[in-house]
């Protein structure tokens, strides 16, 4: 297995982890960051979840750049990400930190996505890389989600819900990738029309 696909390994083995420190009753504490509050367990989150984050943006460019592109990357990676994402953002609805119907769009677009990439791989063989507006929708969702997770505090000083509004720019991409998606690849569903 070369580095890329252990980093992706990596990122998916973070998920329960990420699970388990959000969802067991632990008290570490709390942090006080521009007079919000948050809980030291979702600071660790929080940092698992960009750490895991992080492993997506270095398997891609290190499979790039070293040619270690493989057909268990391409369908691991963004496997991972999918589930690390709804994982996240499951979490922060039951928190209240993000509105169920926006996370609802999300996961409908992503079993959508994930089926039509079933279907291209049966009709041709291929595994569906990932496009550039689905590379910004997986940026804009990795960004909204560790600033949700954080309270927002970055940006609580000055009143502006930063993370509320990534994750609007997110939902945008959400819409406009699924879309493109699936205009792009229309020819998979031709003999449904005939």
């Amino acid at each position: 297995m070369n580095l890329p696909n252990k980093l992706t390994v990596f990122r998916i083995i973070l998920i329960p982890v990420f699970i388990l420190i959000m969802v067991l009753p632990l008290s570490w504490g709390q942090v006080v960051w521009a007079g919000t509050t948050i809980p030291v367990t979702q600071v660790v989150a929080t940092v698992i979840f960009a750490v895991a984050s992080l492993t997506d943006l270095a398997d891609g460019k290190i499979a790039r750049s070293q040619h270690l592109v493989t057909n268990f990357g391409k369908f691991a990676d963004p496997l991972a990400d999918k589930m690390l994402v709804m994982t996240a953002f499951i979490i922060l609805v039951r928190l209240n930190a993000a509105p169920d119907w926006v996370v609802a769009i999300i996961m409908c677009r992503e079993l959508a996505v994930t089926g039509l990439r079933l279907l291209i791989v049966e009709n041709n063989g291929k595994v569906m890389a990932a496009a550039m507006p689905g590379k910004i929708k997986t940026t804009t969702q990795m960004i909204a989600i560790i600033f949700l997770l954080l309270n927002n505090v970055l940006f609580a000083a000055i009143h502006v819900p930063f993370a509320l509004i990534m994750l609007y720019v997110c939902l945008f991409f959400v819409i406009y990738s699924g879309i493109d998606y699936f205009v792009q690849n229309r020819d998979v569903f031709s003999d449904g029309f005939k």
